[in-house]
């Protein structure tokens, strides 16, 4: 028997304001936010160039500022709902 993952149904496209990356974002709480980046993202986000030109590997950066005010303006607009899992 297959069962449907409702999880997948809550990711929603949202776009970095400062430098335009893409990722897929879902919020199962206020709190709890989940961000699948692609690696196209990654090479378009300036916060992880920055840690790439020092040396850092993008598994080791925390995330992008400016794609969490992105994700957290999309969830009060509503574009983004919050979907417990």
């Amino acid at each position: 028997m297959l069962v449907k993952d409702e999880r997948q149904g809550a990711f929603c496209a949202v776009r970095c304001g400062r430098c335009g990356a893409g990722v897929l974002a879902a919020k199962f709480s206020p709190q709890h936010t989940s961000v699948q980046w692609s690696a196209a993202a990654v090479s378009a986000c300036a916060e992880f160039s920055v840690a790439a030109a020092l040396g850092r590997p993008s598994a080791l950066v925390e995330g992008c500022g400016s794609l969490r005010e992105a994700i957290d303006a999309a969830a009060k607009t509503g574009r983004l709902e919050v979907s417990p899992p």
